[in-house]
């Protein structure tokens, strides 16, 4: 159980169920519809009805920001679901059984990971189209290969600990050994990964829309909203500051999350 004065985990709590509440209230309530263009509206400063001013075509930045945010919220989370899901289960049998499939994975994995994620996220989009749906799917693929290290590395950690052997002993099967006995104590080390992967899976996304790959207009997103802002950084300061302090709350609120796990469960290797 995590310590009341482990106060990175509070503040990191606090700002990801801002962001998270933010994201839920766009799906039924915005103050302004986000994909409305009013040419007679362009670059209006913050206001009670514009809470962070209007955008290069007249539209809400508050309520795209809002739209943004939970589109973000959502490839990060189903990136991160794909490559810990197929991950652990790939690190769960090749760090408990080890041997040839073992080896061919991880070397596998090891390619894979040689390269920039974002570069190979490239090729995986050029090769599938662009689109929220076809970014998921190329970083999910991308992000197994780490998940399925750190599940790996745990697991061969444990397999030879004095708990695991009596469970070997008493006759336990080997399912029951790795679902049962393993994993939940692998829990702590998952679930601080499972939320650095949420942050790099929010700047890979953002990257992507930023370069125009990721979610597509006139669907608001974060990244693309930042490169749309360049031009007017200086005439329309909140249009940028807008979109760019909402990608640094999501990773400062995962982050913190993340800081606080490891303060409550340091690593055994630490």
């Amino acid at each position: 159980m995590l310590m009341k004065k482990n106060y990175n985990f509070i503040i990191g709590l606090l700002i990801t169920a801002l962001m998270l509440s933010l994201s839920v209230m766009g799906i039924f309530w915005t103050p302004n519809n986000p994909n409305a263009i009013d040419s007679s509206q362009r670059f209006l400063s913050p206001s009670i009805q514009y809470p962070l001013g209007t955008d290069n075509f007249g539209r809400c930045i508050f309520s795209r920001v809002v739209e943004g945010t939970g589109s973000t919220i959502l490839v990060a989370a189903a990136t991160v679901a794909i490559g810990f899901g197929v991950g652990m289960i790939v690190g769960c049998f090749t760090g408990y059984f080890g041997g040839w499939s073992d080896e061919l994975l991880m070397r596998t994995g090891d390619v894979i990971m040689a390269f920039p994620s974002i570069l190979l996220a490239l090729v995986f989009i050029s090769l599938i189209g662009t689109g929220r749906y076809n970014v998921i799917i190329a970083l999910g693929i991308l992000f197994i290969p780490s998940f399925a290290r750190i599940v790996r590395g745990e697991f061969v950690r444990m397999r030879e600990l004095d708990f695991v052997q009596s469970a070997k002993i008493m006759g336990a099967k080997p399912s029951r050994i790795m679902f049962v006995h393993i994993l939940p104590n692998a829990v702590p080390v998952m679930l601080r990964n499972i939320a650095i992967g949420f942050n790099n899976a929010v700047l890979a996304e953002a990257s992507m829309s930023y370069l125009g790959l990721g979610v597509q207009p006139p669907d608001a997103s974060l990244g693309r909203m930042l490169s749309d802002s360049q031009p007017f950084l200086f005439s329309a300061p909140w249009y940028a500051l807008s979109a760019g302090i909402a990608i640094v709350l999501l990773i400062l609120g995962f982050g913190l999350i993340s800081e606080g796990i490891l303060a409550q469960n340091p690593s055994p290797t630490a």
